[in-house]
Order: structure tokens, then sequence, then C-alpha cells
């Protein structure tokens, strides 16, 4: 202990030991102590000196501590001070606050060796894995800062080490749950060293929850106005979703982009921003940003800008671009994210076009852009990213170039408000560079691959001075390229030209009509110039080339031929070829092809936008190739082309008329679909009267029998007789229905006589049954219940059947009733002095009685479908009835096998109990007398009573 007093700095005696002397006893210690709380000691002392003597300590101890780690895991606190000891030595953090800069990277070298010395060993970082799954406080954070700084130096072997250890990911991802803030933040860190640049790392973390769980931080933590841990998280989200198709996919799946609107609902009152706030919503854009990014696929941009507009996350962007008071750098932002949001999607376009500034009078979005964009005042970031909106906003939308350039037409212009195209004709031809640069380019894309528009804008007049004509929007770009403004601007403006004319020789026509364009072009392109100037040459030879390839040869002097002839003496075709090479090679060029968005270092290096590179790299080739063509060339070219047109316009002829045919095929279908369903609907009306006419004929044929029988009775007797004749036959038909009757009567009557003999001998076999067994007492009394319902359904049966013979009576009588009134009407019949009134009256009363008579014989049909259905209930209840019979019998049979296999075992019984008495006896053991009496009793009770059941089971099993 007084070595340890004199390194912690207590009183000693003697020379004071160097650090490095200090040190290496530490290590000693550590090594070769056998009590633990030495070796703990030597630990807390090597971490406070590995601060001061960081490269002593990394060189000696660090053998030393990781076999502390492996050996002494039970005992977290030594395990927290060599954790702690080891990020003092790894971590570059503590240095590079203290060092200055010429030592800077000194530093960096000896973290990243010490880390390369540590994860040699990939057991080494194994262990800190399993280190970091600690609970304790004082062993997980350590950890946990500790596999940051491995990750921050050496990033890519650690992660392969993390990658392929068994759950080394996912015991990572259980840090954002831990309710510690201090170790979730510390863990949010982790994972954003883990998942730098690595594809599979970010998918498993991606899986493994970690959009969620980062998002509800967010939240937690209060979105915009988080402190620095929504920072943390917002940088991780970037790193998980940046350039990883199947991340963003998921994320957009998970219903994700909803969540996002929350962060961006700011309130009315925009002042005091904090720097944290406007940190928090930059990264916030950014990472909007990255999921509709112009380089992700279009398939996955294209689904993440409809999600972002259907939950409203747009909307609430136009919201903060068109407040007030919103910091520059966030309004610059925001107008950047809206712009890829709506890039190439026509409903987010259509929904910004509709968009409003709250001004008075209320003003569309992209005139009080475009009035930023024009204003030389604005910073340089804020107009490049109103162009770029501008351009997303015109990016493949032809409704929106349409608009856009319709503002410039004579027919539309509004005198009294400001329009885009005004602000873009004011900024073409103003004093500032960038403003004409900016309004040129914009008009470009107004045009970009619209040969209508570009033919509109052909008409468009400008006025230029009071007292002159007006002259085209054409010619004014040519007169100031003449002129000699500023490189910037002509650029612009050739720009705009060569986007203008390409595709479309109307549009070269009126170019090559000013006599004065063709000199300029090639004067320009053969002086030998500065460096400046050769950018503006290379685009005049592009210009040039352009009135060539598309050129109709509709003006006589500048037909292709001769433009070939002039560059030939003028400039010469190698010159010529090479001045077209200027564009392509220069630095500024391929810098704007990389991306969509115009990114700028300064305003003088604004000269390419990304869509005209595409238009040089289309056009330089075959520039190239038509330059150096022959006539008899040009001539089968041209040939090939009308060739080409014909064959085109015949295939447009012939689509226009397939989708003409179309039409009239789907009207056809139409008319066909609707003559059917009156075709329908007219059957029905001639079925329905059809059956209508029917019903009026049969009405008709009765009328007229009854008409016929009138006559027939006041004519003669004959009929009469003929009538009762037929009732007589209808009674003789009910006289048989009755005797079927009766015999269907007597024929139930001995069913049921069948019936009540079965259920009286089930009911002799249940009482029988009942006097065996008396745990089968329910089942019976259940039988004999179900058998008393039976006999209740019996006797009603037996009323039913009494009534049913009453009524047979009943119409016996009337039968025989009907006799004696055929008898009475025999000589009325006979009688020829009868009056046809009396002959009249007994055919009713004849008639009353046989409808009554039908009457009856229905009901009694109707009865006897009853009583056939009671039979078959009563027979489905005998079948049960037999059913539970034998269930019984069984159950009594197994119960007296059971009894059988009792007495068996008594007898068994008794037979030992008799031995042992015996055995007892021999030895001389004294028997009560008594107790042998009393058990002997019982045995012959015990037998008797086995006899007697035995006997009434014979009995019972007899009677069975």
């Amino acid at each position: 202990m007084n070595f340890l007093r004199g390194v912690m700095g207590g009183p000693s005696a003697g020379p004071q030991p160097s650090g490095a002397d200090t040190i290496q006893k530490l290590c000693d210690r550590v090594a070769s102590s056998t009590l633990l709380d030495d070796r703990r000691d030597a630990v807390r002392a090597l971490k406070s000196l590995s601060k001061k003597y960081r490269l002593e300590v990394g060189i000696q101890a660090m053998e030393h501590l990781i076999r502390v780690l492996q050996t002494d895991r039970s005992d977290s606190e030594i395990i927290g001070y060599a954790l702690d000891t080891l990020y003092n030595v790894i971590s570059n953090d503590l240095e590079e606050e203290e060092q200055e800069e010429n030592s800077a990277k000194q530093v960096d070298d000896l973290g990243s060796q010490f880390t390369e010395i540590f994860i040699k060993q990939q057991e080494n970082v194994t262990l800190l894995l399993t280190l970091v799954e600690e609970f304790d406080f004082h062993v997980r954070w350590p950890g946990v800062k500790l596999l940051t700084s491995l990750l921050k130096q050496q990033g890519p072997q650690v992660q392969q080490i993390i990658l392929v250890s068994p759950m080394g990911v996912s015991r990572l991802m259980d840090l954002l749950a831990d309710s510690r803030e201090v170790i979730r933040n510390d863990g949010v860190l982790l994972l954003q060293q883990l998942t730098k640049s690595n594809a599979a790392i970010q998918k498993i973390v991606a899986f493994e929850n970690a959009f969620e769980r980062l998002l509800d931080i967010i939240t937690e933590e209060g979105n915009s106005d988080g402190g620095i841990v929504v920072e943390d998280c917002l940088i991780l989200l970037q790193n998980l979703l940046k350039n990883n198709n199947s991340n963003q996919n998921f994320f957009k799946e998970g219903s994700y982009i909803q969540r996002m609107k929350p962060w961006f609902e700011v309130g009315d009152d925009n002042c005091g921003w904090s720097a944290q706030k406007v940190t928090n919503l930059h990264l916030m854009l950014q990472l909007v940003r990255v999921l509709v990014s112009p380089t992700n696929p279009p398939g996955a941009t294209s689904s993440c800008q409809k999600a972002m507009f259907h939950c409203g996350l747009l909307q609430q962007l136009c919201t903060i671009l068109m407040a007030t008071g919103v910091p520059a750098d966030i309004l610059t932002e925001t107008i950047n994210t809206v712009s890829e949001v709506i890039r190439g999607c026509q409903t987010n376009q259509d929904y910004f076009a509709s968009v409003n500034a709250p001004s008075s009078p209320p003003r569309p979005a992209i005139v009080v852009l475009l009035m930023s964009m024009v204003n030389e005042r604005q910073p340089f970031v804020l107009r490049c990213a109103v162009l770029y909106c501008f351009q997303c906003f015109l990016y493949k939308n032809q409704k929106g170039q349409g608009e856009i350039v319709s503002t410039l037409l004579p027919s539309t212009i509004d005198g009294n408000s400001v329009s885009a195209g005004q602000l873009l004709c004011g900024g073409l031809f103003s004093t500032d560079s960038l403003s004409n640069w900016c309004a040129a380019v914009a008009l470009a894309h107004a045009l970009q691959e619209n040969a209508t528009l570009k033919e509109q804008l052909l008409r468009v007049q400008l006025a230029t001075s009071i007292g002159n004509p007006p002259v085209s929007l054409l010619q004014q770009c040519t007169n100031i390229l003449s002129q000699g403004s500023k490189v910037q601007t002509r650029v612009g403006l050739l720009m705009l030209l060569c986007t203008w004319l390409s595709n479309c020789s109307i549009a070269v026509t009126h170019f090559l009509h000013n006599p004065a364009n063709v000199p300029f072009l090639t004067g320009q392109i053969a002086e030998n110039l500065g460096e400046e100037e050769q950018l503006v040459q290379g685009l005049c030879a592009l210009l040039l080339g352009i009135s060539i390839y598309y050129n109709d040869n509709s003006l006589e002097n500048y037909r292709k031929e001769k433009l070939k002839q002039l560059i030939e003496k003028r400039i010469g075709r190698e010159n010529f070829i090479e001045k077209l090479g200027f564009i392509s090679k220069h630095e500024l060029y391929s810098r704007a092809a990389q991306k969509p968005q115009p990114s700028f270092s300064s305003p003088d290096h604004m000269m390419f936008d990304h869509e005209f590179t595409k238009l040089v790299k289309e056009l330089e080739g075959v520039i190239s190739k038509a330059i150096y063509k022959s006539s008899e060339e040009d001539k089968k070219e041209e040939e090939v082309k009308k060739t080409l047109e014909q064959h085109d316009n015949i295939v447009t002829h012939y689509k226009k008329v397939i989708r003409e045919q179309d039409q009239e095929l789907e009207e056809l279908k139409q008319r066909i679909n609707t003559l059917t369903s009156q075709n329908e609907q007219l059957q029905a009306t001639v079925t329905q009267q059809v059956s209508q006419i029917q019903q009026h004929k049969d009405q008709y044929n009765l009328l007229k029998v009854q008409l016929g029988k009138d006559t027939q009775h006041h004519n003669s007797h004959g009929d009469t007789l003929q009538m009762n004749g037929i009732q007589t036959e209808e009674v003789s038909k009910l006289r048989e229905e009755l005797e079927e009757w009766k015999n269907k009567h007597e024929l139930l009557q001995g069913q049921l006589k069948e019936k009540d003999s079965v259920i009286e001998k089930l009911n002799s076999s249940q009482l029988e049954m009942g006097a065996t067994e008396q745990s089968l007492q329910t089942s019976r009394f259940a039988g004999l219940e179900h058998s008393n319902e039976l006999q209740k359904e019996l006797e009603m049966l037996r009323s039913q059947i009494q009534l049913q013979s009453a009524e047979i009576s009943k119409l016996q009588m009337e039968n025989q009733k009907l006799q004696m009134m055929n008898t009475a009407a025999d000589p009325l019949l006979g009688d020829s002095g009868a009056t046809a009134a009396t002959g009249s009256e007994l055919e009713g009363r004849l008639e009353q009685e046989i409808k009554e008579l039908k009457n009856q014989v229905k009901s009694l049909s109707e009865e006897k479908e009853a009583l056939k259905q009671q039979l078959d209930s009563s027979t489905s209840t005998v079948a049960i009835l037999q059913e539970k019979n034998t269930k019984l019998q069984r159950e009594l049979a197994e119960s007296k096998k059971e009894q059988d296999d009792l007495l068996v075992l008594l007898a068994d019984q008794d037979q030992t109990i008799s031995a042992q008495k015996m055995k007892l006896k021999d030895f001389g053991v004294a028997v009560e007398d008594e107790d042998d009496t009393e058990s002997g009793d019982q045995g012959d009770e015990d037998e008797d009573g086995d006899e007697e059941e035995q006997d009434e089971n014979a009995v019972c099993y007899h009677e069975n």
C-alpha cells in the first residue's frame, strides 16, 4: 500500500520515480497480485496516468488490461477502470483539445496504431461486445465509448469484425432501448460510426426496428425544438437511408414518411430561432431530400413523392416556403427540398402551381420565387435554389411549360399583374449578368423537349423603345449577343438559342433569315481569343452546327451545303471541330454534368446547366459527322429522312385510323349492349302481354261456357240431365276417395298398435333393468320419461284419429243426404212440367255441397301428412330407446364382471389372512378367539352378501 500511496501522490522519501517506471511497476502489480483489491487499485492508478502518459500506458499496459477484462469479469469496478484506461489510450478526442495543429496528425496516428493493436485479435472486439451487454452502468457506458473510438480509428475493419460476430449488431441495437439517457445517447453515436458506408450493417440495423426507435426518440425530445440528441438521431437516419434503396423502400413501406410531417409544423411566431433548431431543421430537410433524390431509382423516388403529397408533407413544406421570419439558410434548403419533392411528379407539380403567397393580392408562389431569382440583392445560394425549383417544376411537365410560355404570348398578357414570362424577359435583358444567365436557363427549361412551344415562342414580340417597331424575342437575343456583353450573359443566351433551335427546323429558318447571324457566328469561331472566350467560341460552333443539322433547306442562301462551304473557307473543318470540343473539355462543364442541382462556389463559376450538358453530349457527335458529309451523302440522308418521315406519317395515319376504329368499335359495343337490354325489356313486356291475353281468353271461354249453360237450361231439360250426370260422377269420385281414406285410417291404426306393443315391451325392460343396478337410475328415469312422452303423443294421435273418424262418419251422412237428394231429383227431372228455376236451385245447392266435400278432402289429406310426420318421429324415438337399452345391457354386463373380480380378490384375501393366522399359531403366538369369531362372522356375512348379490345379478341377467 505504501507503493500505491507514492503513485497516488502521497509523501515518500527518496528520489521520485519516472512516469514509465511507475507504469511498469503498476503493470507488474496487475499481472502478479493475487488479491483483487490490489489489482483494482493498480488499474485505477493506470487510469489516472493514462491521459498524461498515453503512449507509455498504451505500450506497457494494454496486454494486462485486456487480460483483466477476460479474467476479472465478476468485479464490475475493475472492469470499468480497465475500459476507461483503454478508452483514454485509444481515443483522440481528449488529445485533440490539447494538441496544437502541427501535432494533430501525430495524435491521429497514435490512436490508429493502438486501435490496430487492440483489434489484431478479433476476440478482443467480441469480448467488448459481450461487456456492452452488461447492464451495470460502470461497465456498459465505458464499453460503448471504447467501441465508438475503435470505429472512429479503424472503421471498416471493426465493422467487419462486428458483422461476422454472432448477433453482433443486434446486441448494439439494445442500447437504444436503455432507460439511462447517457448510454442511449452514446449508443446513437456508436451506431453512427457503425453504419458509415456499410450497406450490409445499415440493412441489419434498419430491420432491427431502428427507424421506429429513432423516430420515437426524436418525438420525445421535441422534434425540431429538441437538443443535440435529435441532431445525432437525424445523422444516424441519414446514414441508414442515403444511397440505400432497400432501406428507403422499407422506410416508405413502414409508413414512416407520415411521421416526418410534425417536424415541419413551425408556428406563426418564427422569431428567435436557436442555432440548434436551425441545425435540426436543416438535417430534417436533408433527410427528406435523401428519399426523393434524383440519383435514386425513378420508381422509388416517385413512390416517395406520392407518399409525401398524400400525407401532407409537401403542403407543410410549402407553408414554410411562404412563411415570414424563416432564416435564410432554412428557406434556401426548404426551396431545394420542395424542388426535389415535385421534380417529375405531375401531381406534386400541379399542387405547387396552385400555391399562392400570403400577399395582397395573392400571387402564385412561382412568381414570388422568380422575383427573388432576378433580384440581384438576394443571396446567391437563394437565387440558385429558386432556379433549381423552377427547373424541377418544369421537368417532364408539358402542362407547366405551356403555362409559362403562354404568359409571354401577346393574346394572354395581363397588364395589371406581373407574370412569370414578364419576369423572365426582364431578367433576360437586365444589366445583371447573373440574372441574364438564370432567366436564359429558366426559359430554356420551358422549351425542353417541346417542339410546339418552340414554335409558339417565335410569336413573342418585344417593344425595345418608344417609336421603334417591336422585335421578336429571337432577334433580341441575337442582338444582345452581337453587342459583346459579359461572358456569363453570352453563355446563357447561347445555351437558350441552342436549346430553342435544336429539333425545330422552323426556328432554324427564323434564325438564318436574319442575315447578320451567320457572319457573326463565323467571325466569333474564326478568331483566336483568350481562354475566357474559348467557351463562347465553342457554343457559337454548336449553334452553327445545329443550324446545319436541323436545316430544312428552305432558304436558298443558307442551305446545308452552302453553310458547309462557308465553314470550310472561313474557319476550316478541323478548326471548327476543335472549337466545338472546347465545351465538353471545360472544367465547369464536367461539374454541371454530375447532378441536376446547380451548385457553384461563386457566381463566376455559373456557366453550364445540367440539362444543357445532355444536349451537348447528344449533338456533338452528329454535328461533327454532318460537317464532313458530302452533298451526295446529304442527299441520301435527306431521302432517308423523307422516307422515314413518310413512313412515320403512314404509321401515324394508321394509328389514327386504328384509334378511330377502336372508338367506333367501342360505340358499337355500347349500342349492342343498349339494344340487348332494350330487347330483354321488350321480351319481358311481350311475355307479360301474352300471359294477360291468355288470361283474357280463359275468362272469355269461361263466360262463353256459362252463357251456353244458361241457354241450355232455358232450352231443354236434357241439358239439365247432362249436368246432373256430371255431378253424379263427381259424387262417385268422392265416394272412392272416402273409401281410400278409410283404408288408410285402418292402416294407421294398425301401425299405431304395433308401436304401442313395442313401447310396452320397452317399458317392461326398463322396469326390469331398474331393479338391477342403482348407479344407472338416472338414464332409466330418462328412458321412462321419454316413453311417457311418447305415450302422451300416441294418446294425442288416437284423439286425432277419433276426430277423423267422426269427420268421416259425418261425410258418410252427407253422402247419404246427397243420394237422397239425387233420388228426390229424379222425378223432378222426369216431370216435363218442372220449371227451370227449381233445377237451377238444385244445381247451386249441389255445387256448394261438392265444394264443401272437396275442402274436407283437402283437410283430411293435410291431417294425413301430419300423421305421417308424427309416425316418423315416433319411429325415430323407438330406435333411440332401443339403442339406450342395448347400452344399458352392455354396462350391466361390465358391472357384473367387475363384481366377479372383486369376489375373487376377497376370497384371495381371506385365504391370505387364514394362512397368516396359522403361521402365528405355529410360532406360538396366541390369537384371540373373539377377534377370530368377529372376523369369521364378518367374513360369513360378506360371503352371504356376495352370494345374495350374485343370485340377484344372476336373476336380473336371466330376466334380461
